[in-house]
């Protein structure tokens, strides 16, 4: 179901990007229009063709970057191009002006491009500045063109194909970065708590000698933990869209990012967990046999944690307060009590030592899944006081 919406959605964007195509091309298309634009036309399809994007945030900024690149480069061209030409210095000297400018404003863009700040936000603005500033200034070695009239036609043509990308993004069936990146931070809880539970039956599984039932899958965790360029993309994208649903300006997309990196570091832990299960066969089995550990006590904790995790993912779906300082937090902190009393270190001594090193290994990365759950509640509990979730009254079984 989520594939066959996903393939919709890049439908939807094809369609719209043939839309965008097709009415900027009516600059060439029509003679009224053609006779105002002339052969600068070619601007506009180009400007389509290039800052169109996935999402409607994606479009706007890249735009946003295009016409201040634009705007910036033009009009230093202009202006260097005309010092050049005011100082009546002959064809050579415009031509060295010319050069030194060039190499001036091309070396220091190329650096600022490679300030990492900048080049999260401002990559492509300020290669379009480059591109725009040598257009315009060589353009200013011949003394017969007009600097500032080409540059004002190029202009208002990027304009025109800017203002057809921004129509058609936001009025023609929109695609949120934003709700991409919310929706993809909720499934990942879901998905973990799923993972977790398949995890923990796969420990049953091997104390209880079920061995030859199907292998737990992990590929939710590699998933989650490839997810953080995606995630800075989309939350650079949402803080470029207008208000619209349920996020408004301002919306604290940051914490997104704080959540997410919980829960690469939350998978990280349960991937190393199905290691190590996978790793302690024979080692592990002893927990079946052994008096003093009891298979109740990882179930309880699997199931306390799966909870969690899918009231935490619940809450954020809807958009609304849980009750993350009351019940979430006792069940936390009860789990982990009931982790510490799997090791008895006065009986630790009655195992071999692989079967302590398997043993000991699996509750300690069980502590960790708990405490990045810990975080989790934290972390969504900042962001439903900042993102002003609504107030539910949630009962949580103990």
């Amino acid at each position: 179901m989520q594939s066959g919406g996903h393939d919709m959605r890049k439908i939807i964007h094809c369609i719209k990007v043939g839309i965008s195509l097709v009415l900027v091309s009516l600059l060439y298309l029509l003679n009224p229009l053609f006779k105002q634009v002339g052969e600068n036309a070619m601007w506009a399809i180009m400007t389509v063709v290039v800052m169109f994007e996935f999402s409607a945030g994606a479009t706007i900024g890249k735009g946003f970057n295009r016409g201040l690149g634009t705007i910036i480069g033009g009009g230093l061209g202009c202006l260097a191009a005309v010092f050049a030409q005011s100082i009546g210095i002959g064809r050579l000297g415009n031509s060295i002006i010319i050069g030194a400018s060039v190499f001036i404003f091309g070396s220091v863009a190329t650096y600022l491009r490679l300030v990492p700040s900048i080049k999260k936000r401002y990559d492509y603005g300020v290669m379009i500045f480059m591109l725009t500033f040598n257009l315009v200034v060589v353009s200013g070695v011949r003394g017969d063109v007009k600097v500032w009239d080409l540059a004002r036609e190029r202009l208002l043509n990027i304009l025109m194909g800017f203002i057809v990308c921004v129509c058609v993004t936001l009025f023609v069936f929109p695609l949120w970065a934003s709700d991409e990146l919310h929706d993809s931070t909720v499934s990942r809880f879901l998905d973990l708590a799923n993972t977790i539970q398949v995890c923990f039956g796969e420990c049953t599984k091997i104390v209880s000698g079920k061995e030859n039932q199907p292998r737990a899958s992990f590929n939710v965790c590699k998933s989650v933990l490839n997810s953080k360029s995606k995630d800075e993309s989309l939350a650079n994208f949402a803080k470029w869209e207008p208000w619209h649903g349920k996020f408004g300006f301002s919306y604290p997309w940051g914490r997104y990012l704080k959540i997410g990196e919980v829960l690469r570091e939350l998978a990280a832990f349960i991937l190393a967990a199905g290691r190590c299960l996978e790793a302690s066969k024979e080692p592990m089995a002893s927990l079946r046999r052994s008096k003093w550990v009891h298979l109740e006590t990882c179930e309880a904790v699997e199931s306390k944690v799966v909870f969690i995790l899918r009231e935490l993912g619940e809450s954020m779906k809807q958009m609304r307060k849980c009750d993350a300082k009351g019940n979430i937090s006792g069940q936390l902190k009860n789990a982990r009590e009931d982790l510490s009393l799997i090791i008895s270190t006065s009986k630790m001594v009655e195992l071999e030592d692989c079967q302590v090193l398997a043993i000991a290994s699996f509750v300690f990365l069980l502590m960790e899944v708990i405490g990045k759950v810990e975080e989790l509640v934290k972390e969504v509990e900042e962001l439903e006081d900042i993102a002003g979730f609504r107030t539910t009254t949630t009962s949580l079984s103990s």
